[in-house]
């Protein structure tokens, strides 16, 4: 299922960058939106224990989900 994350921290390509490069062999494709405040990760989960693992990978990058 297609999640959208709301996240803290994000400013810029770079930092969608380091996050699709990051995690996007654990998860699959990583959309992040700029156009919105707070920036949007939108990625496909299959499960809570796997979006909990997202959030943590998120936040060891240094964007902490928000909602």
């Amino acid at each position: 299922m297609k999640k959208t994350f709301k996240a803290n921290n994000i400013a810029c390509g770079s930092c969608a960058n380091l996050i699709k490069v990051s995690l996007e062999d654990s998860f699959g494709k990583i959309e992040v939106n700029l156009e919105t405040t707070p920036k949007e990760v939108i990625v496909e989960i299959k499960d809570d224990e796997q979006e909990n693992e997202f959030k943590k990978e998120m936040a060891e990058l240094g964007f902490e989900i928000i909602k």
